[in-house]
């Protein structure tokens, strides 16, 4: 069975940071792409962050280049996204996905149950 699992979510400061970590099982995971994605309350989802299995493949929405840094571990079966210089807008769930193949640019088929990041003072 496959499964995902987020954590590392919490409450922040304007300005502070935070990393996410998911941990996948059931499958073989150097063997597909992972992203994440975010979705704040009243929006849709955002698609902001994805890495390819073999690691040779970073993509990041324009609203977090520059602050935030996907990565992940193979041999860990993790993926981590670390979170810098974090501003209220980045309030959001934030959900790991699974694709179909190694690309990010392929359809998810799993998701994470979701962990909540909040951007307060």
């Amino acid at each position: 069975e496959v499964q995902l699992v987020e954590s590392g979510g919490g409450l922040v400061q304007p300005g502070g940071s935070l990393r996410l970590t998911c941990t996948g099982s059931g499958f073989t995971f150097s063997n597909f792409g992972m992203s994440w994605v975010r979705q704040a309350p009243g929006k849709g989802l955002e698609r902001i962050s994805g890495i390819s299995g073999d690691i040779g493949t970073k993509t990041y929405a324009d609203s977090v280049k520059g602050r935030f840094t996907i990565s992940r571990d193979n041999d860990k079966n993790t993926m981590t996204l670390q979170m810098n210089s974090l501003k209220p807008e980045d309030a959001a769930v934030y959900y790991c996905l699974k694709h179909v193949g190694r690309g990010t640019a392929l359809r998810p088929d799993y998701w994470g149950q979701g962990i909540q990041v909040t951007v307060s003072s």
